[in-house]
C-alpha cells in the first residue's frame, strides 16, 4: 500500500461513516425511492451534519481540534528555550495524612 494505514484516524472515518448512513437513510425516506433525489437529499444532509460536526463548538474532539491541537504540540522552531525556574518552597502535599499504616482490625 502506497500509505500506512496506522496513520487514518479511525474514529474520524468511522463518525463521517455513521453521518453518511444517517444522511443517505434520511434521503431516501424523504424522497420517497426516487434515487436522483435521494442523492441530491443524502448530499445536502451529509454538507449539513458535516459542517455541524466540524465547526460547532461542542466538546466532543473532532477532526479540527485534533489538527490544532497537533499543530500547537510540535513547536515553531528549534530554537532552546529558557529553563522553567523551580519554586523557592517546595509545594506541600495536598493530602493532609502523613500517616500510612494501615487501620487496627476489629476484635472478634
Amino acid at each position: 500500500m502506497p500509505f500506512n494505514l496506522a496513520t487514518v484516524d479511525w474514529i474520524y472515518v468511522a463518525i463521517l461513516a455513521v453521518l453518511v448512513f444517517i444522511s443517505t437513510f434520511l434521503g431516501s425516506l424523504l424522497s420517497f425511492k426516487h434515487s436522483g433525489r435521494a442523492a441530491v437529499l443524502s448530499a445536502l444532509i451529509f454538507a449539513g451534519l458535516f459542517v455541524f460536526w466540524t465547526y460547532y463548538p461542542h466538546r466532543i474532539p473532532g477532526p479540527r481540534a485534533l489538527a490544532t491541537q497537533k499543530t500547537a504540540d510540535t513547536p515553531a522552531s528549534t530554537a532552546p528555550t529558557a529553563e522553567p525556574t523551580k519554586p523557592a518552597t517546595p509545594a506541600a502535599p495536598r493530602n493532609p495524612v502523613r500517616d500510612i499504616t494501615p487501620p487496627a482490625s476489629p476484635a472478634r
